[in-house]
């Protein structure tokens, strides 16, 4: 499917480094710095100041990281493992990724949605299906694919217990790790933990709780910052990132430092 002149003009922004820790040009004969691409959905997209304070953990990510390790947020709202390939969304991703690259993918949320056949995807069949292409497409360009099992949304059951929500697509994503020797970041057990430590009152201050709206999938500045947290030490666990690639994973970050750009014209 060929992307129209807004979604170009979304994959070229999103492929600029987020944040103020972004490296800058490297000097001749100087290393290249190794970028981490993210390829997911609305719960790690960039969000803009139309959207705020709902805010994408991609967005809180390198506040995390080294300087030398920059950030590529490709995730954009409502995509599967499906749709963001179909739309073409892989491509611009591996048309930018170099070797020593990583390509973080996390997708479940909207392949869930059996009524949506442009979206849905049955998790051990072609959810891992899309979900090789990743891991075949980065591996051809010298980079490594990285799979996180989709965060969890809020939700409890009447004894205040935190309840999965995402059926067999984490244990799916797990297997498939597992087969094709692709890192794998449990992001799904460790936020349905975290949601269960803080509690039913809790975890509104970390969603995208408004006067307006309330949201139990995607985040606020305080939700964004923790879920990173969780990611970047989850690759510091799996050492697919060695100790000198990550900063301030103990430290209070102020949400001050979560800024939404203007909206795309």
């Amino acid at each position: 499917m060929s992307l129209s002149r807004r979604q170009v003009t979304s994959a070229a922004l999103a492929a600029v480094p987020l944040g103020a820790a972004a490296a800058a040009p490297a000097q001749a004969g100087a290393r290249r710095p190794r970028t981490l691409f993210i390829a997911g959905d609305s719960t790690a997209a960039q969000k803009y100041s139309d959207a705020a304070p709902e805010t994408g953990w991609g967005m809180a990510l390198p506040f995390f990281l080294h300087k030398n390790r920059p950030v590529a947020n490709h995730a954009v709202n409502g995509r599967s493992s499906k749709s963001f390939i179909d739309e073409g969304r892989l491509d611009a991703v591996l048309a930018a990724i170099r070797p020593g690259d990583l390509l973080l993918v996390q997708f479940a949320h909207n392949d869930e949605k059996t009524t949506d056949p442009t979206r849905y995807t049955e998790p051990w069949t072609t959810y891992q299906d899309y979900l090789r292409m990743y891991v075949d497409g980065a591996r051809a360009k010298g980079a490594r694919p990285v799979f996180a099992t989709p965060v969890e949304r809020r939700r409890f059951d009447a004894e205040g217990n935190a309840v999965p929500t995402h059926g067999e697509y984490p244990a799916a994503m797990r297997a498939l790790a597992e087969a094709e020797r692709v890192a794998l970041l449990d992001v799904q057990a460790l936020s349905l933990a975290l949601w269960q430590r803080l509690g039913v009152e809790e975890t509104k201050t970390y969603f995208n709780w408004t006067e307006s709206e309330q949201d139990n999938t995607h985040f606020n500045p305080p939700g964004a910052i923790a879920v990173a947290r969780l990611v970047v030490g989850e690759l510091l666990r799996t050492r697919v990132l060695g100790p000198r690639d990550v900063v301030r994973l103990h430290d209070e970050i102020p949400t001050s430092w979560i800024t939404w750009p203007a909206p795309l014209a």
